[in-house]
């Protein structure tokens, strides 16, 4: 069964941090491709980060470049976003996302979360 479920959003002050959670199914979990993406109010859905599956190669968007950071803990199944130095603009749902074939802002998704909602109050 494939199954995607994130934790760890919430409410953060500017400049303060959170940690994202997304649990995956093993097999889900094996996808070559782990990653996130955010979906802030009036906007389209857009990629934040992403993983290879041997968690050695990462992708970010300019956007959150020296602020996020994807891993992946293969023994928990389990890909985090580590969110620091947050700014009003990072408020969005945050969704965890799998992909077989392409790794990067150019996933096309497999499967989706359902999303978590990060909110950042000046």
């Amino acid at each position: 069964q494939v199954q995607l479920v994130e934790s760890g959003g919430g409410l953060a002050q500017a400049g303060g941090s959170l940690r994202l959670s997304c649990a995956a199914s093993p097999r889900t979990f094996g996808s070559y491709c782990m990653g996130w993406f955010r979906q802030a109010p009036g906007k389209e859905r857009e990629f934040v980060a992403a993983a290879l599956r041997s968690g050695g190669i990462t992708y970010s968007a300019d956007s959150v470049k020296g602020r996020f950071t994807i891993s992946r803990d293969n023994a928990k199944n389990t890909v985090y976003l580590q969110m620091n130095s947050l700014k009003p603009e990072d408020t969005a749902v945050y969704y965890c996302a799998s992909d077989d074939h392409i790794c990067g802002r150019d996933m096309r998704v497999d499967y989706w979360g359902k999303g978590t909602l990060v909110t950042v109050s000046p």
